[in-house]
Parts: C-alpha cells; sequence; structure tokens
C-alpha cells in the first residue's frame, strides 16, 4: 500500500502539461504556425509560405497553391468568423511531418452555413500534417482530413 501511494505522490509531482521548449524542433513550429492560423494573423503565415506551398483538404477534394491562393482562401474563410481555435488531443512527428489530432471550434455568423441570422458553433474533429523545410522552417503541405459529417449533424442541430 505504502508503494502504490508513493507511485501516486511521484507521478502528481511531475507537470501534466509539456512546455513548448520541450518538444521537438518541428513540433514548436507547427504550434507557431497553427497559432498564427487561428489567430487570423496572415502576416506571420505569408513568412510560412512560398509559391509553392500546397493547402491540400483532402475530405473536400480542395487545393490552394502558394501563399497567394492560400491566404485568399484563408481570408474568405475567416470572413466573419468570431472565434476559431484548434483543441490538440494529439501530436507527433516523424521527422519535418507533423500530425495534429483534434478539433477545430468555430463560432460565428450563420449565413456562411446556410443559417442566416444566427450564432452558429461548431466543433469539427480532424486531422492535419504539416510539412516543413527544416532549412527554411517553411511549409510545403498543409493537409486537412475533416469530418465534414459530424459538422453537417452539428448544424442540421442548430
Amino acid at each position: 500500500m505504502r508503494i502504490i501511494l508513493l507511485l501516486c505522490c511521484l507521478v502528481c509531482s511531475f507537470s501534466i502539461s509539456a512546455n513548448i521548449g520541450d518538444m521537438p524542433k518541428e513540433q514548436q513550429l507547427a504550434m507557431k504556425y497553427m497559432e498564427a492560423l487561428t489567430d487570423h494573423d496572415y502576416s506571420t503565415l505569408r513568412r510560412f509560405y512560398s509559391r509553392d506551398t500546397v493547402f491540400f483538404d483532402k475530405t473536400a477534394n480542395t487545393t490552394y497553391t502558394g501563399s497567394r491562393q492560400i491566404i485568399g482562401f484563408l481570408q474568405r474563410a475567416h470572413e466573419g468568423v468570431l472565434e476559431y481555435r484548434l483543441n490538440i488531443e494529439h501530436m507527433f512527428n516523424t521527422g519535418s511531418l507533423v500530425v495534429i489530432i483534434g478539433s477545430y471550434r468555430l463560432r460565428g455568423p450563420g449565413d456562411q452555413f446556410g443559417k442566416p441570422g444566427k450564432i452558429i458553433d461548431l466543433a469539427i474533429p480532424g486531422v492535419t500534417t504539416l510539412k516543413f523545410d527544416n532549412n527554411t522552417e517553411r511549409l510545403i503541405e498543409q493537409m486537412d482530413l475533416m469530418d465534414y459529417q459530424t459538422m453537417s449533424d452539428q448544424l442540421e442541430s442548430q
């Protein structure tokens, strides 16, 4: 019994949340990128993109290439959004490829979703993969796999 109590005390004494400085460099880069994305910080995002960067929403079968196309798409998608954040459930990397599993939370006007006059609140589960160039710290490719069926179900109930 004492051993179990000692083990519990030991486990509880360690910090549960990871410090961003403790993460691998690629994951730190991914966190900075995702923060700029969810904060609608287009000037920071431009530094991540090149004319060859690819943004691919595989589930929606939509691709944007290059800084201009990607920023243009994001500005249209974020128009009027009151809140946009990513709740990360799990993140890992293999080399310069970072995989993020979580859900994107959006709150904003229903006009974009065919629900005018309402404020819509969505939590869309998905997987985002980010591939970086380690030398330039620029994004090579972002691929999203989003659960749009869950989004449709949530929209139906609002």
